[in-house]
């Protein structure tokens, strides 16, 4: 069984490149590849340091960079 789920919610730190300042923002998980650890999903809040981002795109993060996990 796959470590995440369709519908489930990853948080992970984003670093704004140019400011240095960093922010957690919430993924919801479209699908997982345990294979390569890499979740894929969307963007499910509105970035307020990481102004290049915006709700709902689709990202690909490392299951090394998953802070936390919440399966409603």
């Amino acid at each position: 069984m796959t470590k995440y789920r369709r519908g489930d919610h990853v948080k992970v730190e984003f670093a704004d490149e140019c400011s240095g300042q960093r922010e957690w923002m919430w993924v919801e998980v479209e699908y997982a590849d345990d294979e390569q650890q890499l979740v894929f999903g969307k963007l499910d809040n509105e970035p307020i340091v990481n102004t290049d981002l915006n709700l709902g795109r689709e990202l690909a993060v490392t299951f090394s960079s998953v802070l936390d996990h919440r399966r409603f």
